[in-house]
C-alpha cells in the first residue's frame, strides 16, 4: 500500500509533471465512488501546489 502523500513530499518536486507521480492515495480503492477518489486526488495536488509555492517563495 502506497504511503500517503504530505506537504513534506513537495519538496521533493521539480516538473509540474512530477506531480502526478508523488500523489497517492492510499485508500483510493476504499472511498465511496471513483468521483470521490479523484476529488480526493485533486484535494493532494492542491496542497502540494499550495506547499511548493510557498517553498519557492521563502527561497527568494
Amino acid at each position: 500500500m502506497p504511503l500517503r502523500t504530505y506537504e513534506k513530499n513537495a519538496e521533493n518536486i521539480e516538473l509540474a509533471s512530477d506531480l502526478d507521480d508523488f500523489v497517492k492515495d492510499k485508500r483510493e480503492n476504499w472511498r465511496a465512488n471513483s468521483a470521490k477518489a479523484s476529488q480526493r486526488q485533486r484535494r493532494y495536488k492542491k496542497r502540494l501546489t499550495k506547499q511548493i509555492l510557498l517553498l519557492k517563495d521563502m527561497n527568494d
